[in-house]
């Protein structure tokens, strides 16, 4: 059976980037690349707003021969992604269909029919399922910096019971930790 997961990389206070929405401190080591590329492979769709979908569209057309980035645009050329987007009228990248509505039923009832999991990216669509309910699994990368404000990792107002499922310290200082969520 297949897992949401919301994965976030975010400053030590809580935020995924700052107020002048810069996240450049959350560019990752090898090292890390690496343990993310290895913690994606199993998720077969991205759910992402449009915001995280700007960000990511880029590895749409990113090189795939070598190195830590180059596996990573392999992993995400390959999977599938829905975007949730009001404002766009349509999308750019391969594998990408567009809806305008977040539904959470709709959602849980995809993830529970996937043989791969689904990652849900970006702060503000994640937040919806959150509130939801309906994620599995909350992934942090937490990076030894303050920002001080910006846009939050976690949305406020909304309680989950979490088991500490995986732990890993990495050399530059980022922390990872991998929570299962108790329904």
């Amino acid at each position: 059976m297949a897992d949401l997961i919301y994965t976030a990389i975010t400053s030590l206070d809580g935020f995924v980037n700052d107020e002048a929405g810069v996240f450049d401190w959350a560019a990752p080591s090898d090292e890390v690349h690496a343990f993310v590329n290895e913690r994606e492979r199993p998720v077969g769709t991205y759910l992402y707003g449009r915001r995280m979908y700007d960000v990511m569209r880029y590895w749409d057309t990113a090189p795939t021969e070598d190195g830590v980035e180059g596996d990573w645009a392999s992993l995400w050329q390959a999977a599938d992604k829905v975007v949730y987007s009001t404002t766009l009228s349509e999308v750019e990248t391969a594998r990408t269909r567009l809806q305008d509505t977040f539904d959470p039923a709709t959602v849980r009832a995809m993830v529970d029919q996937a043989d791969r999991d689904v990652s849900i990216g970006g702060p503000h669509l994640a937040a919806h399922a959150l509130r939801a309910g309906i994620v599995d699994e909350v992934a942090l990368f937490l990076h030894p910096v303050l920002v001080g404000g910006g846009t939050a990792s976690l949305p406020a107002g909304t309680r989950a019971d979490l088991e500490l499922a995986e732990q890993h310290r990495f050399d530059n200082g980022v922390v990872y930790l991998q929570y299962r969520v108790h329904r």
